[in-house]
């Protein structure tokens, strides 16, 4: 089965699966607290989009060469997919945050103004997600993991 020796398929998959994981312990040692919920949220710190593609494009860049087209489109996929999670996602995260003090307002507004608080929080309000995209620095040390991560499982399972 070819889809078992995809190296950079693989690689790829492990830099999500790694840089997923590796934000509950960077969360706790920033926070001091566990927040399991992390394994499969977008946002935080490592990207595990910039993580995953630059594993995808280095492991392409192992198997075939630099100087190969589908090293090229992996490469342009990457910066693609790295500028579109620390810029558009990024300030769709903002604009939520915005949002979310607008309901926020408007519920004190309501709350004073009727018998609103007596409704279920669910129904009050139903919270945008504000970690949308990622910081800059988090999409760097993201793509970061998918490079070394791709690197260290190139070394250990295909010398």
């Amino acid at each position: 089965m070819e889809l078992f020796s995809n190296f950079p398929l693989w690689a790829s998959l492990a830099g999500i699966f790694f840089a997923q994981f590796v934000k509950v312990p960077i969360q706790y040692i920033a926070t001091r607290r566990i927040d399991w919920s992390l394994l499969t949220s977008t946002g935080g710190m490592p990207s595990s989009h910039s993580a995953a593609v630059t594993a995808l494009a280095t492991g392409v860049a192992l198997e075939t060469g630099m100087d190969s087209a589908v090293f090229a489109v992996s490469a342009v996929f990457a910066i693609i997919t790295m500028f579109d999670a620390s810029g558009v996602r990024r300030q769709a995260g903002e604009q939520a945050i915005v949002l979310n003090q607008l309901v926020a307002d408007f519920g004190r507004f309501a709350q004073e103004a009727k018998g609103w608080q007596d409704k279920p929080e669910k129904e009050k309000q139903k919270e945008l997600k504000e970690l949308l995209g990622h910081k800059p620095i988090e999409v760097f040390f993201g793509g970061l993991t998918g490079i070394l991560l791709t690197l260290l499982l190139h070394y250990l399972l295909l010398r």
